[in-house]
């Protein structure tokens, strides 16, 4: 089977993930551990574990079996009741802790997470480091975490001129040699300055990438951001991923073509979120654009697992 690598967080790897399963492919997520905000931040400042929420998103994408199903649901359960020291947490991320504590580390934890979900693939940390996302808006304002940069409490009309990690984090080893033994590495889709860039800011995730022969492929966004992508053409965003990927020119670009209605578009300007236009500097970035309605049949933006896994399955 073919080795695929996918390197991002959140919603969008956890629907990409989701149609991969389906194909034959050798499948590894690499996913970002920098998320301070939430469960995963509170578990993180308490217990000192790495933020889990990313990896049991993808833990649950990935999963197969009879109990699957149940197991989802218990995973992503979420505990809502006001007052209780539990409130706020998914059950997934509570156990991602217990197991870590149980067999003495972050990436035994969620081996075992793994077994017992019986996956297709494995689901890998960016980083075993413990390190927080700054960010420079080009006012020159510093903003400190993932959260405040995805939630932003500042102006989120100015653009984010930079992107670090402090204190420094380094790529996990097995991280490194699955991205050099891949034969296509997919990044996004995702929020590019909160979930995608802190991966490539990792030590040492720049050369993996270089010395890979595998294709590299973007999964552009379909939405802007307030706050990280506002007014963001297509070619914005590949540019940004391209900067900080180390990269000249990524081998595809797909990006979807299907125009979203009136309605959907005029419920996400509620919150500030547009359509992302494909421009024609696009091209300059990637060997080969590929457009293509990727969008599921719904009033909330998002990407059909089956349709873009089957157009990874061609490349």
């Amino acid at each position: 089977m073919k080795k695929i690598v996918t390197i991002g967080a959140g919603t969008g790897s956890y629907m990409i993930l989701r149609g991969l399963k389906k194909f034959p492919f050798d499948i590894t997520a690499v996913m970002t551990m920098f998320d301070n905000g939430g469960s995963s931040g509170v578990l993180r400042d308490e217990f000192g574990i790495l933020p889990p929420g990313d990896v049991r998103r993808a833990l649950v994408a990935l999963s197969e079996g009879k109990r699957r199903a149940v197991l989802r649901d218990l995973f992503n359960y979420r505990f809502e009741q006001k007052g209780s020291p539990l409130h706020g947490h998914s059950f997934g991320n509570l156990f991602l802790l217990a197991l870590s504590k149980i067999y003495g580390g972050d990436m035994e934890g969620i081996k075992k997470a793994a077994e017992l979900l019986n996956l297709k693939g494995r689901v890998l940390p960016v980083s075993l480091n413990s390190s927080h996302v700054h960010a420079t808006l080009e006012d020159g304002t510093k903003i400190i975490g993932e959260t405040n940069i995805d939630i932003p409490k500042h102006n989120g009309d100015l653009r984010i001129k930079k992107i670090v990690l402090k204190p420094r984090a380094r790529i996990f080893k097995e991280t490194s040699e699955a991205i050099r033994d891949a034969d296509l590495i997919v990044i996004g889709p995702g929020d590019i300055y909160s979930s995608l860039v802190p991966n490539l800011l990792v030590d040492g995730m720049k050369d993996a990438l270089r010395k890979s022969k595998g294709k590299k492929a973007v999964i552009c966004n379909s939405m802007t951001k307030w706050g990280e992508t506002h007014d963001f053409a297509a070619s914005d965003m590949v540019r940004e991923l391209l900067k900080y990927s180390g990269l000249k020119k990524f081998d595809y670009v797909i990006c979807n073509n299907k125009e979203i209605s009136a309605k959907v578009q005029a419920k996400y300007a509620k919150e500030k979120k547009y359509p992302v236009r494909i421009d024609e500097k696009l091209g300059k970035y990637a060997g080969r654009v590929i457009k293509a309605d990727l969008l599921l049949d719904s009033d909330v933006v998002r990407y059909d697992p089956k349709t873009v896994a089957k157009i990874l399955y061609k490349l």
